[in-house]
């Protein structure tokens, strides 16, 4: 099993329009779920520095096929006004956290 961390910034002058959207439609969480995705928590800072969590067999299969998905391509659709760019990262792009450390 992979434990995965992830971060996006949320723009800061939208945390509170990001928060009330960001209301996961089931058939989304019934699509993460068929790719393979469980134990999936997002964490919000005040700052809009939102941190993911989840844990998968294969991260990259997951994604692929969440990604052949109508509800995916609408849910990110729906959510990229929210995201800003940061360093080399698009608006909504992704930075994969390296794990050093894990207490079972």
């Amino acid at each position: 099993m992979q434990r995965v961390c992830f971060t996006l910034q949320i723009k800061k002058d939208r945390v509170r329009d990001y928060l009330a959207a960001h209301q996961v439609w089931p058939e989304m969480v019934q699509a993460m779920r068929d790719a393979g995705i469980r134990n999936y928590s997002m964490y919000l800072s005040k700052d809009g520095l939102a941190v993911g969590y989840l844990e998968t067999e294969d991260l990259q299969a997951s994604l692929g096929k969440l990604a052949r998905t109508d509800v995916n391509r609408r849910w990110q659709a729906s959510m990229a006004e929210y995201f800003e760019p940061r360093g080399d990262l698009q608006a909504g792009g992704v930075e994969w956290l390296d794990p050093y450390f894990y207490l079972e």
